[in-house]
């Protein structure tokens, strides 16, 4: 079993990838799991911040490097082939 990794190695891994196209799948509770693609924006010291354009509204949504550590997100980023590359919970 692999042990949980640090939320500044989570942090170290989106800060190379801010500008690119990103998606998203949350687990929102009781069943209800979203799934968006945006550009991941920004990342602060405790957040991140995602902008999703959908029927021509521009929104921003932000989560805790938290959020993707106990897996309640999780984030798949697009390479230069197209192909999606998953950003790990946990260290492999």
């Amino acid at each position: 079993m692999s042990s949980p990794r640090a939320i500044s190695d989570i942090k170290r891994d989106l800060e190379s990838f801010v500008g690119s196209k990103i998606r998203l799948k949350a687990n929102r509770g009781r069943n209800r799991i979203i799934e968006k693609e945006g550009v991941l924006e920004s990342i602060y010291p405790n957040i991140f911040v995602i902008k999703i354009d959908e029927r021509k509204v521009e929104r921003r949504v932000s989560y805790s490097y938290a959020d993707v550590l106990t897996e309640t997100v999780e984030l798949f980023v697009y390479d230069q082939q197209n192909l999606e590359i998953r950003i790990p919970s946990a260290s492999i």
